[in-house]
């Protein structure tokens, strides 16, 4: 094995001024990234009911979110490897919050909901690769000398996925029964982004500054395990919640009056069903190494194979949800899985980069519900769902024959 040329200078160990788990208070961002995506899906009834905004413009104000978010992935994760984690993540964080604000003024003028969220999606990009990384650091030695193995890898994922359960719930019950909707229903991440900005600050930088000459080589990562072990299953990460909170909801019957308290339900249910998993992960993790993937391969195929019933059945609503609570469990099982393979993969200098390709690549399943919604025309929900179920099996198998080769 090679050894880089490039000198680095370890980060200093917090002193008194700085908490004693700085880890937890960088988190607290990674909350309003999360709350921050998903507070607007929440509103696009009343949207739609309101301000009179079109099937097609509301599905592409949710892609336009995409289009920013993958720019935001792929820039900050180098940035952050170069400029360091705090001063990207505190940045991405900013602009998280005045795109909420941007947003806002969208009751005024529907044209700001465009940059709106074009902005929230590079924030909460950028929060994702710069701020996956400061956490993870700060979450394990020299910060916290008795961290557990995963703990600080773990850590972004859950804190992410706490913010993508409050978001879509408390945004779901204001627009139910709070006066404008479009103005009130994004105060609670502006406290709460604002809060993790000022938690967030006095937290110190975990990236080692070179030392050596500039263009001096810097350590690469195992390219050809993350080809093998992360990348076929990235999809599957938001493929599977995404199809639990959006897809399902807008095929059950029978809670007419309450769609979107329901559809905030479901948003809450699949990653609060992600957290409610993390303790199987880390028993698996500490078994064998693929083992989470495996697991959370299975609960996709589960959840497809409920999928297909629930269409199949008519769109039960409890049926539905629980159908949403597998998907969530898959999806916090994968999650846990990639965060803890990309920081064994990646050496320090590029784990935000290395991270940021994992973020990009689990966001391309956000594109699932409208691959459901451009077929079911032709093949029909059910057959849709089948297929999921067969295609997930499929990465499922060629994890397990990964497994026995290593």
């Amino acid at each position: 094995m090679s050894t880089s040329t490039t000198s680095r200078t370890a980060p200093a160990a917090p002193g008194r001024s700085v908490s004693r788990r700085p880890g937890l208070r960088a988190a607290w961002m990674m909350t309003a990234s999360g709350w921050s995506a998903n507070q607007f899906s929440s509103l696009l009834g009343v949207y739609r009911s309101e301000l009179g905004l079109t099937e097609s413009a509301a599905t592409g104000l949710v892609a336009v979110y995409v289009l920013g978010l993958i720019p935001g992935l792929l820039a900050g994760g180098p940035l952050a490897d170069r400029l360091g984690r705090r001063r990207v993540a505190l940045t991405a964080l900013a602009v998280n919050l005045v795109s909420t604000v941007v947003l806002m003024a969208g009751t005024v003028a529907t044209w700001w909901l465009l940059p709106g969220r074009l902005l929230t999606g590079l924030g909460a990009g950028a929060l994702l690769a710069a701020g996956s990384a400061w956490v993870k650091e700060l979450s394990g030695p020299p910060f916290v000398p008795d961290a557990a193995p995963g703990t600080a890898a773990r850590r972004s994922g859950l804190f992410v996925s706490a913010g993508f359960a409050s978001g879509g719930l408390v945004s779901s019950l204001i627009a139910q029964w709070a006066p404008h909707p479009t103005v009130l229903a994004y105060v609670p991440h502006l406290l709460l982004a604002g809060g993790a900005w000022a938690a967030a600050y006095g937290a110190p930088e975990t990236a080692a500054r070179p030392v050596s000459a500039p263009g001096a080589p810097s350590a690469g990562y195992d390219r050809a395990r993350f080809r093998r072990a992360v990348l076929p299953l990235a999809p599957w990460v938001f493929a599977a919640p995404t199809v639990g909170f959006v897809t399902l909801p807008g095929l059950v019957h029978g809670v007419s009056g309450w769609r979107t308290v329901y559809a905030g339900i479901a948003t809450a249910v699949v990653p609060g069903a992600g957290l409610l998993v993390q303790p199987l992960a880390r028993r698996l993790t500490a078994r064998h190494r693929l083992a989470t993937a495996a697991a959370g391969l299975a609960a996709v195929v589960a959840g497809f194979v409920l999928a297909t019933v629930v269409v199949v059945t008519g769109g039960q609503p409890v049926l539905a949800l629980g159908t949403a609570a597998v998907l969530g469990a898959g999806y916090g099982l994968l999650l846990s899985f990639g965060l803890t393979e990309v920081a064994a993969i990646a050496p320090p200098e590029r784990l935000a980069r290395v991270t940021a390709l994992f973020w990009t690549a689990a966001y391309v399943g956000m594109f699932a519900p409208y691959v459901v919604t451009l077929l079911s025309g032709p093949f029909g929900a059910a057959w849709l769902m089948g297929a999921g179920a067969v295609l997930a099996g499929i990465t499922c198998a060629g994890v397990a024959v990964q497994g026995r080769r290593r």
